[in-house]
C-alpha cells in the first residue's frame, strides 16, 4: 500500500492511499460472497450462482460499493499509523474516491484536519498582577456570622407572633386562575423560608405581618418567561392559610459557642482557625488569578488556526459539564432548554468562544511541554491516583487498572504536565 501527504494549510493535510491489485481482488471477492447470496438467476441455485456470471449479467461494478466498505477502513487505518508520525489527526476524514477499477489499485483521498502548526512565542517574563488577597478582621466576622447562621436553632412562634422575612413556615395554598384552581397550584403544609424568593415574585412579599391559621387571598403575576405557557404573564391569585411560624434564635457568639460547634475550647482559638483557613483560601484563590492571567495572555500573544473539529469536540465537553451541573440541581439539559426557550444550537454558540480559547491553551501548553522536556515522575502520577482514589473511594491499584483499561491514563499524564507546564509560566513571570 502507497501513502502519500500534502499540507493543505497549517491545519489540513490531504492523504492519497493507493490499495494494490491484488488487495483489490480480494476486496471484490469478499463483495461476491456477500452478494451472492441475494442473487437470483435461472438455472443457478440461490447463493451459487459464479463470480463471472454475475458480472456479465449485471457489470463488475456491481461489487464496488461492498468492495470499498471492505477495503477502505483497513487501509485508513493502516495509512494513519504512517501518517502519525508526522501528524497528529483531531477530525474525522473527508474521503474522496479517486479509482476503483478491476486489475487496477484502488485509488483514494483523505482530507483530514490536523492539530495546527504555530510558532511557540514568549511564554516566559509575562507580567501580570498579584490579586489582593488579604484576610481582613471584617472577613473573620463574616464568617463567624455565617458560622452562627448555619448553627441557628429554630424557635416555634406563637398564635400573636406575626411572619417575619427569613421565618421558616409551613403553609397551605391554592393556586387559581379566574377562579378555577389550576394544575401544580395546590400544596399543603409546604416548607418554605421566607424572603428566599423561592415563589413567583409577590408572593412571599405578601406573607410578612400574616399570623398562625390566618388566612389570606394573595395576588401575583406570573412572569412571562415561565416554563408553563398556559400560566406565563397571567395574574393569578392564591389562597394560602399559615400553619406553623419558625423563627431562628442566634447563639451568642462566646467560648460556649466555639465548644457546641467546633473541637476548640475557646472563641478566639475558633477565630484563628478561621483566619488561617482564609488565609489558606485566599493564597488559592490568588495562585489560580495568576494562572487565569497567564493563560489569557498566552492566548492573547499566539495565532493559532484551531481546527472546527477541536472546537467541536470542546463544545461538546463543555455542554457535557453543563448536563451534568444541571442533573446535580435536579435539572435535565432538555428540561433547560424548553424553560429557557433555546435550542441546543444556541447553547453551542455560546460556548463556541470559550472553546477557542481552551483549545488554544491546551495546545500552547502542549507545545511548552515539549520545547521544556517536561517530564512527570512516578511520585507525581501516583499523588494523582491516590486523590482520584480517595474522590471515589476505591483502591489506587484498582483506579490504575480502571484508567489504563479506558485508556484514559495517558490523558492524566498529559493533563499533569500541561499543570506543570503552567506553573513554570507563572513562575517566570513578572509579578506586580
Amino acid at each position: 500500500m502507497k501513502v502519500n501527504t500534502e499540507r493543505i494549510d497549517k491545519k489540513q493535510v490531504e492523504i492519497t492511499i493507493e490499495v494494490d491489485e491484488k488487495q483489490v481482488d480480494e476486496g471484490l471477492n469478499y463483495a461476491y460472497k456477500k452478494i451472492v447470496k441475494q442473487v437470483n438467476i435461472p438455472g443457478f441455485r440461490k447463493g451459487k450462482v459464479p463470480r463471472k456470471i454475475i458480472e456479465q449479467r449485471f457489470g463488475v461494478e456491481v461489487f464496488y460499493e461492498e468492495a470499498i466498505d471492505y477495503l477502505m477502513p483497513k487501509a485508513y487505518m493502516e495509512a494513519m499509523e504512517k501518517v502519525a508520525e508526522d501528524f497528529e489527526i483531531v477530525g474525522k476524514p473527508d474521503v474522496d474516491i479517486v479509482q476503483m477499477e478491476q486489475g487496477k489499485p484502488f485509488i483514494f483521498k483523505a482530507k483530514v484536519e490536523v492539530k495546527p502548526e504555530f510558532e511557540l512565542g514568549e511564554y516566559k517574563g509575562l507580567e501580570l498582577e498579584r490579586v489582593d488577597m488579604e484576610v481582613t478582621s471584617e472577613d473573620v466576622e463574616q464568617e463567624l456570622k455565617n458560622l452562627q447562621e448555619r448553627h441557628a436553632q429554630l424557635e416555634v412562634m406563637g398564635e400573636d407572633d406575626q411572619v417575619e422575612k427569613g421565618d421558616k413556615i409551613l403553609l397551605d395554598f391554592v393556586g387559581k386562575d379566574e377562579g378555577v384552581p389550576f394544575e401544580g397550584g395546590s400544596a399543603e403544609n409546604y416548607s418554605l423560608e421566607v424572603g428566599s424568593n423561592s415563589f413567583i415574585p409577590g408572593f412571599e412579599e405578601q406573607l410578612v405581618g400574616m399570623k398562625l391559621n390566618e388566612e389570606k387571598v394573595i395576588n401575583v403575576t406570573f412572569p412571562e418567561q415561565y416554563h408553563s405557557e398556559e400560566l406565563a404573564g397571567k395574574a393569578v391569585t392564591f389562597d394560602v392559610k399559615i400553619n406553623e411560624i419558625k423563627r431562628k434564635r442566634l447563639l451568642d457568639l462566646d467560648d460556649e459557642f466555639a465548644k457546641d460547634i467546633s473541637e476548640f475550647e475557646t472563641l478566639q482559638e475558633l477565630k484563628d482557625d478561621i483566619e488561617n483557613n482564609l488565609k489558606k483560601q485566599k493564597e488559592e484563590m490568588g495562585k489560580n488569578q495568576l494562572r487565569i492571567q497567564a493563560i489569557e495572555k498566552m492566548v492573547e500573544n499566539h495565532e493559532i488556526d484551531v481546527p472546527e473539529s477541536m472546537i467541536e469536540s470542546q463544545v461538546d465537553t463543555f455542554i457535557r459539564e453543563f448536563d451534568y451541573r444541571l442533573n446535580v440541581q435536579g435539572l435535565s439539559l432538555d428540561k433547560y432548554l424548553k424553560y429557557s426557550n433555546l435550542k441546543i444550537e444556541q447553547i453551542r454558540e455560546q460556548y463556541k468562544e470559550d472553546a477557542i480559547k481552551a483549545v488554544k491553551k491546551d495546545l500552547i501548553l502542549e507545545a511548552i511541554v515539549k520545547a521544556e522536556d517536561i517530564k512527570l515522575s512516578e511520585n507525581e502520577l501516583d499523588a494523582e491516583i491516590q486523590r482520584l482514589a480517595e474522590a471515589y473511594n476505591q483502591e489506587p491499584e484498582k483506579i490504575k487498572e480502571i484508567l489504563e483499561r479506558q485508556g484514559q491514563l495517558s490523558a492524566i499524564e498529559h493533563s499533569l504536565k500541561a499543570e506543570k507546564a503552567l506553573e513554570l509560566v507563572v513562575d517566570h513571570a513578572k509579578i506586580n
